[in-house]
């Protein structure tokens, strides 16, 4: 399945515990739906003692989360906005604003 989020995009939470928080997108995992964004559901994550950490402990980490509990930021009209796909005269496939209209970038 190919996600219409891509590694670097700016997105805003719409639902879950982290509802409105803005962040960017780290990681896409196609195939599990997911996304990491930056930010956005921090768990803790805990490592055992090794030969390079000796005294283990734990750190705080992004987890993903559901593709559809996020929508790309218009970096044109600044809110969040559904995304079109749009073929152009020359061929090229590109993803458009569905509130603005305008091209964000080419696919």
């Amino acid at each position: 399945m190919k996600l219409r989020i891509k590694k670097g995009d700016t997105v805003k939470v719409i639902s879950g515990k982290d509802k409105g928080k803005v962040g960017k997108v780290l990681k896409v995992l196609p195939k599990e739906k997911k996304v990491i964004v930056e930010g956005v559901n921090i768990i803790k994550k805990y490592f055992r003692p090794t030969q390079d950490n000796p005294e283990g402990g734990k750190k705080e980490v992004e987890a993903p989360i559901y593709y559809w509990k996020v929508q790309l930021v218009c970096s044109h009209c600044k809110s969040p906005t559904r995304v079109g796909m749009l073929f152009l005269e020359t061929g090229e496939k590109v993803r458009v604003c569905k509130k603005c209209g305008e091209i964000i970038d080419k696919v």
